[in-house]
């Protein structure tokens, strides 16, 4: 009650923020889980997970609740448990001396929930951090040069890119018309999924955060031979004065983009990287697990 009126305010906002940033990155997972179409599996004893073997899994789970009312499954929680092993989380979800279990528990006693369910795909560790990329890590602009030889800029990489193998993506800013007042945008009907009543539809979300997004992915490198630094320096230091028509893909587009027409400014190209070691990077389905995470294609991964 002490506390100045401004601080309360922005306390709240902040908050809200991160309230607000962990709803978008549950419905990012619920919609990667539901894009593979994964069964619900009802939880019954804990043999069901020794059967299983999760004790050193890592994957993406969720947990999942239907009610005497209504048989639909609906999703209680979905998470990527990339540094603890699947099977240790679960547990804290289903023993009711841990806070999440407790949870579960009270609103099982309490019947307002029939039973419980969960559901979960094995990930890699390179998909484990393929995921954090895309969720966790900020792009980061990529300036350019004031044309020099009449149409031609150059891009001024930023310092810090790591010496080390890992994984980086590269995108570019499309502005999209925002949508008409009193045309709110629904669910598509061709794409209900049972069991997500509660929660708003992944398919919807993802729809909106993709059309409404300012930076668009378009391609996903893995820097497994050479380093980081020497990936993304070979992209953009393409020399524009041998550019070919040819040229096809990434570094095609990016060539493209440093011939501008008088007055017009290029793309705004942006880059984003995570470190991995060399050892885990050729497991996995990166392109696939990126492109379901974001939900659609990558333009220039062929």
């Amino acid at each position: 009650d002490e506390m100045p009126t401004t601080k309360r305010t922005l306390k709240i906002k902040q908050e809200s923020s991160e309230d607000t940033q962990k709803r978008d990155v549950m419905q990012n997972i619920m919609q990667i889980l539901e894009s593979v179409q994964l069964k619900w599996e009802l939880f019954q004893s804990w043999t069901d997970f020794s059967r299983l073997h999760l004790s050193n899994k890592l994957a993406i789970f969720g947990i999942g609740y239907n009610t005497r009312w209504k048989e639909d499954i609906r999703y209680h929680y979905a998470e990527i448990s990339s540094q603890v092993p699947l099977g240790k989380r679960l547990r804290e979800y289903f023993n009711s001396e841990k806070p999440e279990g407790r949870v579960i528990m009270t609103r099982v006693q309490k019947m307002n929930w029939k039973n419980v369910y969960y559901k979960f795909l094995e990930i890699t560790i390179s998909e484990a951090r393929c995921l954090e990329l895309h969720m966790e890590i900020d792009w980061i602009p990529i300036a350019h040069s004031k044309p020099t030889g009449g149409n031609v800029v150059q891009y001024l990489l930023p310092g810090g890119i790591p010496k080390s193998p890992g994984l980086y993506a590269i995108g570019y800013e499309e502005c999209q018309p925002p949508s008409p007042l009193g045309e709110p945008r629904g669910p598509d009907p061709g794409h209900e999924t049972p069991g997500e009543l509660e929660v708003p539809s992944p398919q919807a979300s993802l729809r909106v955060d993709v059309e409404s997004a300012r930076i668009i992915y378009c391609y996903l490198g893995i820097a497994e031979v050479r380093t980081l630094q020497q990936c993304l320096f070979l992209h953009f230091q393409a020399n524009t004065k041998t550019f070919s028509k040819d040229w096809v893909g990434i570094n095609a587009f990016l060539s493209q983009n440093c011939v501008v027409e008088p007055g017009v400014s290029p793309k705004s190209i942006y880059i984003k990287f995570v470190e991995v070691e060399r050892d885990f990077l050729s497991a996995g389905s990166l392109v696939e697990c990126l492109e379901k995470a974001i939900g659609y294609p990558l333009k220039f991964n062929n």
